[in-house]
């Protein structure tokens, strides 16, 4: 198995403040596979993937990435596990603005010992037009596309996504999923996706609903269609 997560829990605030956010997380994710998160707002979904990410700890449980335990890392061996095997998107953009669109990719796979092949990529994002703009000379869309390309740009395993499309209109984001979907088939990536539209299920390979903190369903899709028939 790819990605374990074993009874994780997770609460903020102490005493009578103290909310448990994430009640006891099981599952489990292959290499390669797309899976989406949903639930409502306080279901414990950007929890999740922050834990996964390393970007926060859990109070309780295990998480097993290709056989590594990451609560026996070291604070260096976690920064490298970030650094090496982990890429990032979020709904904000954060590019550095006196960057081009090539040099903001460029940061990127400066972090990796086997990054992706620059101009190839650059391709795929359909950016070659506007490699060399800076990000105040891009529409949201292609903005984000950027940020795909920096965080895809150092091949990671794992590609964490937390509402990619959250600041984007429909036709945008009809064109960000696509693209995501290519990353996935094109790179084999696996893909975690923090997302509140119901729709985005459809593209996916698993489909994990989360509410009060605990898995209430967790099933592969049967009836998976190409990011381009999404309805919503």
């Amino acid at each position: 198995m790819f990605l374990e997560l074993k009874n994780i829990h997770k609460s903020y605030g102490e005493k009578d403040y103290k909310v448990e956010v994430l009640k006891g997380i099981d599952l489990s994710v292959e290499k390669g596979e797309f899976v989406v998160l949903l639930g409502p707002s306080g279901s414990g979904k950007s929890t999740l993937l922050n834990i996964i990410g390393g970007i926060d700890e859990a109070d309780e449980g295990q998480i097993i990435v290709e056989g590594k335990v990451l609560e026996d890392m070291s604070k260096a061996q976690m920064t490298r596990y970030r650094r090496e095997h982990l890429g990032y998107i979020f709904q904000m953009y954060n590019l550095i603005p006196n960057l081009t669109v090539r040099e903001n990719i460029e940061t990127g796979a400066f972090l990796s010992k086997n990054p992706l092949d620059i101009d190839s990529l650059i391709n795929v994002l359909g950016l070659k037009d506007h490699q060399n703009k800076l990000p105040n000379q891009l529409s949201g869309g292609q903005q984000q596309r950027t940020s795909i390309g920096r965080a895809i740009v150092k091949n990671p395993s794992i590609l964490l996504c937390d509402e990619p499309t959250g600041a984007l209109d429909y036709a945008t984001s009809k064109e960000i999923m696509k693209l995501i979907e290519t990353v996935n088939q094109t790179y084999y990536t696996t893909i975690i996706m923090v997302t509140h539209n119901d729709a985005f299920k459809d593209m996916a390979d698993r489909v994990i609903r989360l509410r009060d903190g605990q898995v209430r369903k967790n099933y592969l899709n049967q009836t998976k269609i190409k990011a381009e028939d999404l309805e919503w």
